[in-house]
């Protein structure tokens, strides 16, 4: 699995460049998003091959249950960092998962 770093002119966030697990088990994506605003939600996508980018959870703080995918979203309570849970894993959920602020 990949992740990329994402940035933005008023907001910086940064990833993992490269994870890897294997099929059946679960991998916990970090995000680092020191710079975050108020009025800011984060936001969590994924890319997977030849697709367009898929919006898998938004939230301001907090934790929330992906719907497409089986996993978490959860959200630091100093919302300076967020991670996305994947768990049970397919080769098909093989993407670029990355997160962004808006």
């Amino acid at each position: 699995f990949l992740s990329v770093a994402v940035a933005r002119t008023r907001a910086q966030v940064e990833q993992e460049s490269f994870l890897e697990t294997t099929e059946g088990t679960g991998i916990n994506i970090t995000c680092s998003h020191r710079k975050i605003s108020t009025n800011d939600w984060i936001q969590w996508y994924r890319l997977l091959p030849g697709g367009a980018p898929e919006l898998l959870a938004v939230a301001a703080r907090g934790s929330k249950d992906l719907s497409t995918i089986t996993g978490q979203l959860l959200v630091s309570a100093d919302r300076s960092s967020s991670s996305l849970w994947l768990a049970e894993l397919r080769r098909g959920d093989a993407a670029v998962y990355y997160c962004a602020l808006g």
